[in-house]
């Protein structure tokens, strides 16, 4: 069977020899150590290339090696004949890899390397709910174009194997079968829209949020199976401690998506006031002698927390355990996604549904509608009202601060800290005006305030960078740019970086 993979070889010597263009005739350690900024990070980067290409190499070697392994083969299987009992102990043994390592080495391999393969995965590759199909399965029709548009990110160095699989597995397949209502080929073209966006993304998103990213555009689209998977996490909620040998008691919790949102929100609330770096010790800035200093760690804090939150409950009068103010759960929902009940006396708030789905302030996790109701029912609802571009209202320089609809209109667009590399929720935010309310005379609207974490806040004012805003003619739409300050070895001025937003809206929806 033939492949149109290319070969990562090429990528691999021209990373190999910039390398070794830099650091021929040095010794490494003192390369390393007294290389300068840009070299080093220059260096760096090659690195990196380079282990793109030879993770190319391993997990098309381990698909193959996982081929030539199967349960059929019995012993005359190569990893049987090597002495081992799967392909997993193999390449382990190979490559000083874990299991997990491996088992994502064989699902990147497999769908790189397409090869027909009997029913049953290969044995010690691990499997569960979001493993994504293998790719045999698509060896006689061709690859779709959201899947060869992932692959060729992967294969041209443009996603690392780590990248690939988070979006591969936090996209999983398009549900055609789910919704017949709809044209075959609109969700695999949704998909693959969703892929341009997450690849594109990719350059500044760490893994774990790429990942979010993709199971947050998956869920747009596919507003049924939210609410199936919000029914298999719920089920699967568990509590259980247990005391180990040295007396300390643990306790492990998976919690289903509601109640996580309900302690996250808490935790967030109680960390608000120590936003940032924490610096506790013998090193920790000196502060007013009349202040009490809080040595705990973020970890002791969230602990002694969550503490006070089950004794204040434990203790509260039934009655009056929720108050005038509950804890701050923040759903994003659309209009679109509220429609009439459809039948009188219908379980629903003012004769309404939620046909769609809501995304959670911190972090854009979606929720079904019959979740949003309960909300809507028991908190009510701040609408924020939309320009024909999407545009929430401005109040002008009548306020000095954005107003409190004027920050969940700016959480809703931006969804968290908009720097490029940060991944600070919304809760974490301040609110900037890209015109300085006092030096520019700038104006307290919507359109000119962004939201940033307290540590990019700082840098920002303190180190010189500018944020702007321009609109697109044809779009009407905003773009907003981030500007580096001047080197101050060179005085050049690094090119702009445009702040693309990381709400759940970004993505197209059903």
């Amino acid at each position: 069977m033939t492949s149109d993979v290319p070969s990562p070889l090429p990528r691999l010597t021209s990373a190999v020899e910039r390398m070794s263009g830099v650091m021929v005739d040095r010794e490494f350690t003192e390369f390393v150590r007294e290389t300068d900024d840009d070299t080093l990070l220059v260096v760096l980067a090659d690195a990196a290339d380079a282990r793109k290409a030879l993770d190319l190499i391993v997990a098309a070697a381990t698909a193959e090696v996982g081929h030539r392994s199967t349960r059929e083969l019995g012993y005359a299987g190569l990893a049987q004949r090597k002495g081992h009992r799967n392909v997993t102990s193999l390449v382990q043994n190979i490559t000083g890899q874990s299991r997990g390592d491996v088992g994502r080495s064989l699902r990147t391999g497999e769908e790189l390397v397409p090869v027909l393969r009997s029913e049953g995965a290969v044995e010690g590759a691990p499997v569960g709910p979001n493993t994504p199909p293998v790719a045999g399965h698509r060896a006689g029709h061709g690859a779709v174009t959201w899947l060869s548009m992932l692959r060729g990110a992967l294969t041209s160095g443009a996603l690392s194997s780590p990248q690939f699989q988070a979006i591969r597995t936090g996209l999983g397949e398009p549900p055609v079968e789910r919704y017949p209502e709809l044209d075959p080929a609109f969700l695999p073209e949704a998909w693959a829209r969703a892929v341009a966006l997450l690849i594109e993304e990719s350059g500044h998103l760490p893994v774990e949020e790429l990942r979010a990213a993709a199971r947050t555009a998956r869920d747009r689209l596919d507003p049924v199976g939210v609410t199936l998977r919000f029914e298999e996490r719920f089920a699967a909620r568990s509590f259980r401690a247990w005391i180990d040998e040295n007396g300390q008691h643990h306790a492990r919790i998976v919690f289903d998506d509601d109640a996580a949102a309900w302690v996250h929100a808490i935790l967030q609330a109680s960390l608000r006031p120590r936003r940032g770096p924490r610096f506790v010790g013998e090193d920790a800035p000196e502060r007013g002698a009349d202040s009490a200093v809080d040595e705990r760690t973020n970890e002791q804090l969230q602990y002694d927390t969550v503490m006070a939150v089950l004794r204040t409950g434990a203790a509260a009068d039934p009655n009056q355990s929720f108050g005038d103010r509950q804890a701050g759960v923040r759903i994003l929902l659309e209009a679109t996604a509220i429609e009439s009940a459809g039948m009188e006396g219908a379980d629903s708030f003012g004769g309404k549904r939620v046909a769609g789905v809501g995304h959670l302030e911190d972090g854009g996790q979606a929720l079904p509608g019959g979740v949003v109701e309960t909300y809507l029912c028991d908190a009510g609802a701040v609408e924020i009202s939309r320009d024909s571009f999407g545009r929430p209202l401005d109040v002008g320089r009548e306020h000095r601060l954005f107003t409190r609809r004027q920050r969940i209109a700016i959480a809703a667009r931006d969804g968290g800290c908009i720097w490029p590399e940060c991944i600070a929720p919304i809760s974490q935010c301040e609110y900037h005006h890209i015109k300085h309310w006092w030096e520019d005379h700038g104006a307290t609207d919507v359109d000119d305030g962004v939201p940033l974490c307290r540590n990019c806040h700082l840098r920002l004012h303190n180190q010189g960078w500018r944020i702007t805003r321009e609109r697109d003619p044809d779009s009407g739409l905003d773009w907003y740019w981030l500007h580096p300050p001047p080197n101050p070895l060179t005085g050049v001025v690094p090119e702009r970086v445009r702040l693309p937003s990381k709400a759940p809206t970004r993505f197209e929806a059903a």
